[in-house]
């Protein structure tokens, strides 16, 4: 059963996380600034004041963070999350949205709160479709991180010299190609030349 404090909590680590008061928070959630004042959490009489559904649903629409996020922020200790950016993997392709190391650059991207992993260039790129089923389903949210070293049989990102980005399990890897295995049976495995390969990343969580 959740508390009045654990609720209360997760609102003030949200805040903390976006940088904020919780002042700002409901300010920037279109609420009165002190809808999350610690003084309103206790009425006169006594009596709990919960933080009603809609405040709760506008502060995490105002941080984008999603409700699994939220949750994570519920506890007796304080989860490490990181705000990463985020874009669609179908609008990832596109030019201008990497820069040559692979890492984020220009506009398009959106914010989301993930857990926390160790490389201050991680991204998050939403999944669209059922191409990569049975194992990323549409919705499904992969976590890249271009910091971690890659190994055989790890799933990773990879963008061609032609622009092309495609979710792959790397088979295996040497000086001149790139062998990378399809998640999909339906889709062929690939094999790439080194030259032809922009750059290549690991996929280190996923949200499903």
């Amino acid at each position: 059963m959740l508390t009045h404090d654990q609720i209360w909590t997760a609102l003030d680590r949200l805040a903390a996380r976006a940088g904020s008061t919780t002042s700002a928070l409901a300010k920037r959630a279109g609420l009165d600034p002190t809808t999350f004042n610690k003084s309103k959490r206790i009425t006169a009489e006594g009596r709990e004041r919960w933080p009603s559904t809609e405040s709760v649903a506008k502060s995490l629409a105002a941080t984008n963070t999603s409700i699994d996020t939220f949750v994570q922020l519920i506890g007796d200790a304080p989860r490490t999350v990181q705000s990463v950016p985020l874009l669609g993997f179908a609008q990832a392709g596109a030019g201008g949205h990497f820069d040559d190391g692979g890492y984020p650059a220009g506009k398009g991207w959106d914010e989301v709160g993930l857990p926390a992993v160790n490389d201050e260039h991680a991204y998050a790129l939403e999944i669209s479709g059922d191409a990569m089923k049975p194992a990323y389903r549409d919705g499904d949210v992969i976590v890249v991180s271009p910091g971690t070293p890659i190994r055989r049989g790890d799933r990773v990102v990879v963008k061609t010299t032609a622009g092309e980005m495609m979710v792959k399990e790397l088979k295996r890897r040497t000086a001149k190609t790139l062998e990378l295995a399809s998640l999909n049976p339906a889709h062929v495995d690939r094999t790439l030349a080194s030259g032809d390969v922009d750059w290549i990343a690991r996929i280190v969580w996923v949200s499903q």
